[in-house]
């Protein structure tokens, strides 16, 4: 039973959640359960049919609306008397400043990707309100509190970069089927229905006859004299077949590997599937499949299979979808795209030998997708709502980070642990100089302000300053004048800027909408590795001590936490910390059992929904650690 003093807080309370989501659904109905009563919700995006098996407010007749509204009125069906106010809009969009985020006791996120995490941390920490984090990944989970001062804030450990791979693995020497997976999402689609002027190494020229002398002629360029059919049947023979051989004339590539083989269109008989009424899935999305009546999407298609839904999805997006060509990125969530993908990635895992793979499968791999699991985000939910109220309560001794995931030795499938102190090197709530290797010759302002200010530091409306000189800044209120000079201040390298940054200079960096600053010493480097540091640029000071083995981190996923699980390790602050230091979860604190089971990782970081969302691949080579021994 809750004491006087837990429902006093409760009741007198107001709390905002970000996310309204898988973690976000039993997240807002255990609050409402609990006796809170007033309630705010953010969450910019709408209804989908795969929402539906987890998301349980959510019905059919649902899809298309505001996932904030209609969690609301769900849940005042059942407790008509609380107050939920709904908010259809980006937690990000500058209604929701600092002086908003005071407004709230707590702020609980069910968020699903790494920038809109960090903004809210950072909001919290200029607004000095606590937050409680969250993430599920299948049967895995975590929950962590935020106390500004007290315990680490959401970027006090660097969390783990996506993964990437080489690109000579990509183009030319694929052994996995994700490098077959990346090269026809983020190479072959992009060159076919995204910005035709991109170059990439897909732009060898044919030998088809029909290119020039001087090979100017790029091949991914419709010819006036062919229509969909012939473009199509060109441009599977140049990436299948004439590209293959390409790679095959350079042998010493090959002899240490087994060769590819080239696949043209007379090669592969595609007459034995035929046109069926409609293209269009019952939920209304063009779709190759149905064109074709494939029906199941967990079957793995035949070469054959794959060539004809290669064909007919491309047909399908020049013919029903000619205004998108030119302006398309990959999504998961587009059906026809993810056919596409899935076909070209099969039909070159043909050519190189490897195994093949059913659309199911592809698009968990080209959407970075671990399938959600409800009970996680059910478990997840519950754990919220008990540090929520003990942040109420100001029980700041006895907030725990939760993970969900199995502990072989103890049978445990739910670990506790108390939270780190704030990391004296983290540049967010510490405020630590950090610095940056670029070559200030050559390297522009617009490259700064997009690979690191934006990317790297997660900034919205950046006001980059050398030291009384403004070098850029964003805002309504600019005027036209100011907008020039700026705008002109981007193309310029950084050496010949107004104020030119050279080794040494030391550039403050500050968003006002999120109330946050920092500032970077820049050094001056030659030279970079453009595998290994393809943006041009090294960003540091923001690390974990040197005691920190990375691999034993818990890193970024729904939480942001970096608990130690590993025997013997250190913490951010230098104490030990081991597996038996950590409380049993008991009833009294609320822990219940969550469902285990393996998990595949994806390859990184994904910003759909939070079934989408991984904690690291550090987790879950830990759990599968502990269970060897």
């Amino acid at each position: 039973m809750a004491s006087d003093q837990q429902l006093s807080a409760i009741k007198n309370s107001k709390v905002l959640m970000v996310g309204a989501g898988g973690i976000g659904c039993e997240l807002l109905k255990t609050l409402a359960l609990s006796g809170f009563q007033d309630i705010h919700i953010i969450d910019m995006d709408t209804i989908e049919v795969s929402n539906l098996n987890r998301q349980f407010l959510f019905r059919r007749s649902h899809v298309g609306q505001s996932k904030a509204k209609v969690a609301r009125d769900a849940v005042l069906k059942f407790r008509p008397s609380i107050s939920i106010t709904s908010y259809h809009a980006n937690v990000k969009d500058p209604q929701f400043s600092v002086d908003f985020f005071k407004e709230f006791n707590v702020v609980l996120n069910g968020l699903d990707n790494l920038d809109a995490r960090r903004h809210v941390n950072r909001l919290c920490l200029a607004a000095g309100v606590p937050l409680v984090e969250s993430g599920t990944t299948g049967f895995l989970g975590q929950v962590s509190v935020h106390l500004k001062g007290k315990t680490e804030c959401y970027e006090c450990q660097p969390k783990p970069a996506p993964k990437t791979y080489p690109v000579c693995t990509i183009t030319s020497t694929p052994s996995k089927f994700v490098h077959c997976i990346v090269w026809a999402k983020d190479l072959l689609f992009a060159k076919l229905f995204g910005d035709k002027n991109q170059e990439n190494d897909l732009n060898v020229r044919s030998n088809d006859g029909h290119s020039s002398s001087d090979h100017s002629e790029d091949v991914f360029e419709q010819r006036e004299d062919e229509d969909v059919e012939q473009y199509g049947r060109r441009i599977y023979d140049h990436v299948f077949g004439y590209n293959i051989e390409v790679a095959l004339s350079n042998e010493e590539t090959w002899k240490n590997r087994n060769k590819p083989r080239p696949i043209y269109v007379k090669d592969v008989p595609t007459g034995n599937l035929t046109q069926q009424n409609g293209n269009m899935r019952e939920d209304g999305d063009l779709s190759a499949m149905a064109s074709l009546g494939l029906k199941n999407p967990q079957d793995v298609w035949s070469l054959a299979e794959n060539s004809k839904v290669f064909f007919e999805a491309l047909k399908l997006f020049f013919v029903n979808r000619p205004k998108d060509i030119g302006n398309l990125t990959f999504d998961k969530d587009d059906q026809l795209a993810v056919e596409f993908v899935t076909a070209a990635a099969n039909i070159r895992a043909s050519s190189f030998g490897i195994p093949l793979h059913s659309l199911f499968e592809a698009k968990g791999i080209a959407g970075n997708i671990v399938h959600a699991v409800a009970t996680t985000n059910a478990v997840v939910a519950g754990l919220i709502v008990i540090e929520a109220i003990k942040v109420l309560q100001k029980d700041n001794d006895n907030h725990r980070m939760t993970y969900c995931l199995e502990h072989p030795a103890r049978k445990m499938l739910l670990m506790p642990a108390e939270p780190f102190e704030p990391n004296k090197s983290c540049y967010v709530c510490s405020e630590t100089p950090l610095s940056l290797e670029v070559n200030t010759c050559r390297s522009k302002l617009r490259d700064f302000v997009e690979k690191i200010v934006k990317s790297k530091l997660g900034m919205n409306f950046p006001l980059i300053m050398h030291g009384s000189q403004i070098l850029y800044e964003v805002g309504d209120d600019l005027d036209a004048d100011m907008v020039a000079i700026y705008s002109a201040n981007l193309e310029k390298v950084l050496s010949e800027l107004p104020s030119p940054v050279t080794s040494g200079t030391m550039l403050s960096i500050e968003d006002l909408q999120q109330e946050f600053s920092c500032t970077i010493n820049i050094k001056h480097r030659e030279e970079f590795d453009e595998e290994k540091e393809p943006d041009g640029m090294l960003l540091s000071g923001w690390t974990q001590p040197s005691t920190l083995n990375k691999n034993e981190l818990v890193g970024n996923g729904g939480s942001t936490s970096n608990a130690l699980l590993a025997e013997g390790t250190e913490n951010a602050t230098g104490k030990k910390r081991k597996l038996s230091d950590i409380s049993k979860p008991t009833t009294s604190d609320g822990s219940g059992l969550a469902e285990s089971g393996n998990q595949n990782q994806p390859e990184s970081l994904d910003d759909d929904d939070d079934d989408d969302l991984f904690i690291s691949d550090d987790l879950e080579s830990l759990t599968k650690k502990k269970r060897s021994q």
